[in-house]
């Protein structure tokens, strides 16, 4: 018996009220993973991840890993049925009404007619939890797939502790796919399934020439300056006009978008216009649409985050600073190795300033998923029925490090059933989420796992 887009429709809106309620309950705890401030803030949401999935009717267990914890839930239909798990992370990124222009305020859930304001809305509680309604709807329906439920605190700070804990847990979580909730569309007319994710290689360059500031009367012109070398190097190393990366070997590795992905591209409603309003950005490197959507999907990325160092007060203090550093990271498509990009960055900052200390970060592997076959079908099955527009594959920008640990070592396919739009704010102020993705998603959730169930 296939499941009925009515019934799973009138199913959401019964169950809109405790969705949301719950919705409120994790948006207001604030899970920043990179305050160690928010230690115990994480720990109060681990136990309401395992409290709600209690509630839902699944078992649930918190693995300890070396930081933050991962919440696991089982929902078994029986012994002879696949297994499918859905990842979903529950950390978020610092926010503060304080610094950022937010209307509200960041970890207090407001709700305005069908929006939902807060941090972790979008990214990445609310399909989390989408996902989660998407389950019991499946549940009640009688679809006969073992389903399982993987959250993790740690990934906006690159997950740390993730692989560590696929390797020594893996047989507990064992499952023959995984699909990951945490993606963006690209316009809301238009479903979009991510087919690939950049990897990210993050690292800071420091120069420190003296103690103290120095008076630039006194001392300048003999004293060197560490804020204007690295301003140099940067330059150096790409091109901020065009964001062309200039170290020897970079773009080795890179592996072009097919002319299948590009007409997916293409027939995916992408507009700069749109791009443009829902990042509040006045002007692009680009205006034309299809070198838009390869850079920010298929080619690999150097971007300079924060400059620290010398005076950034009123009017200008006439001194020489004895510190800087530059905040960088490039982001990977597939075949670009992270540790490779680190080894031919650290060349060429040895080469033209040996004074420069480079301090990797983050390192994320790309990731890229099947496009064809019975799992993307059922990916596209499900977004259609839900949403009523076909689903387009294109590439995810960002980087989600789980995936790459949950391939290794899961040793199966992993899909991506994204439900956030751009204008929802990833990252941003005013991060927000909405009822009609909310909805819409548990219908495709249920759908998908009816798919699976039948393979």
């Amino acid at each position: 018996m296939e499941l009925d887009k009515k019934s799973l429709q009138a199913f959401a809106a019964r169950e809109r009220v405790d969705f949301e309620r719950t919705l409120q309950e994790f948006v207001e705890i604030p899970t920043v993973s990179s305050d160690p401030t928010r230690q115990r803030d994480i720990r109060r949401c681990a136990d309401l991840a395992a409290q709600t999935i209690r509630d839902s009717g699944g078992e649930p267990s918190i693995i300890e890993t070396g930081g933050f914890p991962i919440i696991h839930g089982r929902f078994d239909s029986g012994a002879e049925a696949p297994t499918l798990t859905v990842y979903n992370h529950l950390d978020v990124q610092p926010a503060s009404r304080e610094t950022e222009p937010w209307n509200t305020d960041p970890f207090t859930f407001t709700r305005e007619g069908d929006r939902y304001l807060g941090r972790g809305t979008t990214d990445d509680k609310g399909p989390a939890l989408t996902a989660l309604w998407g389950i019991r709807a499946a549940r009640e329906a009688g679809v006969p797939l073992n389903l399982r439920v993987l959250w993790e605190l740690e990934e906006e700070i690159g997950s740390p502790n993730f692989e560590a804990a696929m390797a020594e847990h893996k047989r507990q979580l064992a499952t023959d796919s995984v699909v990951v909730s945490d993606t963006i569309w690209v316009a809301r007319n238009r479903p979009a399934c991510p087919a690939g994710l950049r990897g990210l290689a993050g690292f800071e360059l420091v120069l420190k020439t003296g103690e103290t500031d120095q008076h630039s009367g006194t001392t300048g012109g003999a004293a060197r300056n560490p804020m204007g070398e690295l301003m140099q190097l940067v330059s150096e190393m790409y091109d901020a006009r065009t964001g062309k990366v200039k170290i020897k070997g970079f773009y080795d590795d890179v592996e072009a978008p097919s002319k299948r992905e590009l007409d997916e591209f293409r027939s995916s409603g992408f507009s700069v216009k749109k791009f443009k309003s829902d990042h509040l950005f006045k002007s692009l490197r680009t205006e034309d649409p299809m070198e838009v959507m390869k850079r920010i999907w298929a080619t690999p990325t150097m971007e300079v985050h924060g400059v620290i160092g010398g005076y950034s007060g009123p009017g200008i203090k006439t001194i020489i600073p004895p510190y800087a550093a530059v905040k960088v990271s490039c982001r990977l498509v597939p075949k670009q190795d992270p540790k490779k990009i680190l080894r031919l960055i650290r060349k060429f900052v040895q080469e033209r300033n040996p004074d420069v200390e480079l301090i990797e970060e983050a390192a994320m592997q790309p990731y890229k998923a099947p496009i064809t076959g019975p799992l993307a079908d059922a990916v596209k099955g499900a977004m259609k029925f839900a949403f009523d527009r076909e689903p387009v594959f294109v590439r995810e920008g960002g980087s989600i490090g789980a995936v790459i640990s949950m391939e290794r070592y899961l040793k199966c396919p992993v899909m991506f059933l994204g439900l956030s739009l751009p204008e929802h704010g990833y990252h941003a102020p005013n991060e927000n989420y909405d009822w009609q993705q909310a909805s819409g998603g548990m219908v495709a959730f249920a759908k998908y796992f009816e798919e699976v169930a039948a393979l």
